[in-house]
């Protein structure tokens, strides 16, 4: 049975008394955030470096030039990322000692090519022609050849300043008789029999120079080159000592100011409507200059002619004793230099340190940096930075570094006083506004930064940051 209901008897739906929600929110100016940016993050460095003001765009770092003749190793000179070996320092090699003709040795060293290599590159191969010399001027290779019973064995283990492969400049038969491959990362220059020839064929004194060598016999000489010194057990005499030649850079490094640069486009129609309560062009300019500030940190960590990485000196990289970083490897990054300011590493990487820490038992001190608490080992902060790279095997750097031109440390370049600054150093120009109604500004900053002497930045290279496997 239906029941049929009158349309007297039917529910009505309850009227609205007062305005809704959703229709007074169209009215109402809501409570905001200023525009968030994730980009950005604490910046240490900028925030750490002394900023020097450097006047016509370029800091020239005045340097003596310090080299040791007579102890069989070979100096080189950087230049960023860019390495050449020092003209008399060829003197080290046992066929060129003694040879003294400075414009030779220049034109010698021009000719020594510059090869990067990783760990586990294969340099030399056994058996192969051996047609050319290696000098390293940083990293760790192993030469391995077989041993008497057919089994692989290491013949020796090389590093910062040793060479490789002198015979092969003379013996056009030469070939190797091992097998050089690389342990960690690094640079050496190699100078092939081809361009010793064309250098030789040019000059006179160098020609009588190796026929001089080449007529010496061979039981007199040393592994050095030098004539062997005739003595009796238990018989003191004066013996040689090594000679130091000190002078100053003739070509000192120069630092030009690098430039970040962008330009930023507001439309008319927002900068006029659409300024309350917050205004667009400010919120723009704000999170672009974020954004300039961090490329800037990325740069000095990383840019090949000045950033941090690639102008440690070779003898201020050190490896890690057994892959992690440890409390012995902090150490010996920090007894290489004086008025050690502060670490820089990535957060990964600080991680790891406190990983290793606890494994010990030890705990990090902190230390209060700008009102911040930090952590800290021997007094000195380890502060994060994310610019510093990560490589695929899961490794990273650590950074250590005196800073200040007082101290004779590390110092961040600026020129202020810009015309339209904005911020010291950094930019604002208006540009104008484009047929389609954009106003355009043009924000600049100009920045570097200078090591004045070598032992005020150490790296720890090849850190293991990854966690592991109990």
């Amino acid at each position: 049975m239906t029941v049929e209901t009158s349309p007297e008897a039917q529910v009505e739906p309850p009227r609205q008394s007062s305005l809704s929600t959703a229709a007074a929110r169209n009215l109402a100016t809501t409570t905001k955030s200023a525009p968030q940016m994730q980009e950005i993050t604490s910046r240490w460095l900028l925030r750490m470096l002394p900023w020097v003001e450097t006047k016509g765009g370029a800091y020239r770092v005045n340097r003596r030039l310090t080299y040791t003749v007579g102890d069989g190793r070979i100096e080189f000179v950087q230049d960023g990322a860019a390495v050449r070996v020092i003209p008399r320092e060829l003197g080290e090699l046992a066929l060129l000692r003694g040879f003294d003709d400075e414009e030779v040795l220049t034109a010698i060293a021009g000719r020594c090519v510059q090869r990067d290599f990783g760990p586990g590159d294969v340099l030399v191969e056994r058996g192969t022609p051996a047609e050319q010399i290696h000098m390293i001027a940083h990293g760790r290779i192993g030469q391995t050849s077989l041993g008497k019973y057919g089994d692989e064995v290491t013949v020796a283990t090389l590093a910062d300043g040793d060479h490789f492969g002198e015979n092969a400049l003379l013996d056009a038969d030469a070939t190797w008789d091992y097998t050089a491959t690389a342990e960690t990362s690094g640079t050496l220059l190699t100078l092939s029999r081809a361009d010793l020839a064309a250098v030789v064929a040019q000059s006179r004194g160098l020609q009588e120079h190796l026929a001089r060598f080449s007529s010496l016999p061979l039981q007199r000489q040393n592994r050095h080159g030098e004539a062997e010194i005739a003595m009796s057990a238990g018989h003191t005499g004066e013996p040689e000592l090594p000679g130091t030649f000190v002078d100053y850079e003739l070509n000192p490094r120069e630092y030009e100011l690098s430039v970040a640069q962008t330009v930023l486009r507001v439309h008319t129609r927002v900068a006029d409507l659409y300024n309350g309560p917050m205004n667009q062009t400010e919120e723009q300019l704000r999170l672009t200059i974020e954004a300039l500030r961090e490329r800037q940190e990325h740069e000095l960590i990383n840019n090949r002619e000045f950033g941090l990485l690639h102008n440690a000196a070779f003898k201020q990289r050190i490896q890690t004793h057994s892959g992690p970083p440890t409390p012995d490897d902090l150490d010996e990054l920090l007894c290489r230099r004086r008025g050690t300011k502060l670490f820089l590493a990535h957060p990964r990487t600080i991680a790891a340190i406190g990983r290793e820490f606890n494994a010990r038992g030890l705990y990090p001190d902190h230390v209060d940096v700008g009102g911040q608490s930090v952590p800290a080992w021997r007094g000195v902060p380890i502060l994060p930075c994310n610019k510093i790279p990560i490589s695929k095997d899961n490794t990273s750097s650590i950074l250590a570094m005196r800073t200040g031109a007082e101290n004779q440390g590390v110092i961040g370049l600026w020129q202020t006083g810009l015309p339209d600054e904005y911020e010291p150093g950094l930019s604002v120009r208006f540009m104008g506004i484009s047929d389609q109604a954009l106003i355009s500004y043009l924000v600049t900053t100009y920045y570097s930064a200078a090591v004045l002497v070598p032992d005020a930045l150490g790296v720890l290279e090849n850190v293991q940051i990854a966690r592991r496997r109990d």
